[in-house]
């Protein structure tokens, strides 16, 4: 159950960030269901801890890096989801401004991507398979 829900929230997550971002926050229901979104893909994080580690093939310095990476990207998410979330609603909270933070969100999102592309070809560890539905997994 928990695995199909991180899955479930993640791409959920991308989909809506991008739709956020094209929309420009001007929709507010659309924002407020992004930071439902991301804020229960964070929750769940906070509850059960990180779903993915860093892979038996990952070593030295990335190895290490992995974790606090991830955590970092989580934190980036929810700032970014509650900072939405209060500009939706008129309230805007100091420091920079939600868009900046989902772009920055994007580009730390790309890089995730390029990452995980680069263990799952480069380093066969079957990365991809962790965050994909199973119905994928034959492509893979």
């Amino acid at each position: 159950m928990r695995r199909s829900l991180t899955i479930t929230l993640h791409w959920l997550n991308l989909m809506l960030l991008l739709f956020v971002l094209g929309d420009g926050g001007a929709t507010a229901w659309l924002s407020l269901a992004y930071a439902a979104s991301a804020l229960g893909m964070c929750a769940l994080a906070l509850v059960f801890g990180l779903m993915s580690g860093p892979g038996p093939k990952l070593t030295g310095a990335v190895r290490a890096l992995h974790p606090w990476l991830h955590r970092a990207l989580y934190l980036l998410l929810a700032w970014g989801a509650v900072a939405l979330a209060a500009e939706a609603m008129g309230h805007a909270l100091p420091g920079p401004e939600a868009r900046k933070l989902l772009l920055a969100l994007l580009a730390a999102t790309a890089l995730h991507a390029t990452f995980n592309l680069w263990r799952h070809t480069a380093l066969g560890d079957g990365a991809l398979r962790r965050i994909t539905p199973r119905a994928v997994h034959h492509i893979l």
